[in-house]
């Protein structure tokens, strides 16, 4: 399962406005090799769904996710913040064994 903060939730639809994006656009989760720590993750509108997806729903938020990254993303959160100490979607990953500065990428 993955979790969505109320803050990522209203981004994310705010997003899917600002990009003209259709209701049926979901969000698609996926975990690719690169970035400093060795895994990232990446974040996109899909109105796809595949017949490996894993598809998960929390706060009003349709997540697709293949079951590839799902092992590296169970149990996750994504929240969305606006601080000061830096503007974007954040993922709270019990999983990860160390992150990067940035919080772009982490390794299990």
């Amino acid at each position: 399962m993955i979790s969505v903060t109320e803050k990522a939730k209203n981004r994310i639809f705010e997003l899917r406005k600002e990009e003209g994006k259709s209701e049926n656009e979901n969000i698609r989760v996926s975990v690719q090799g690169g970035g400093c720590s060795g895994l990232m993750y990446d974040l996109s509108f899909d109105a796809n769904v595949e017949d490996s997806d894993e598809i998960f729903e929390d706060n009003g938020v349709k997540i697709l996710v293949d079951k590839k990254s799902l092992l590296y993303l169970l149990g996750t959160k994504l929240d969305f913040s606006d601080g000061l100490n830096g503007k974007g979607f954040q993922f709270i990953n019990p999983n990860a064994s160390r992150t990067c500065g940035c919080g772009e990428s982490f390794a299990v």
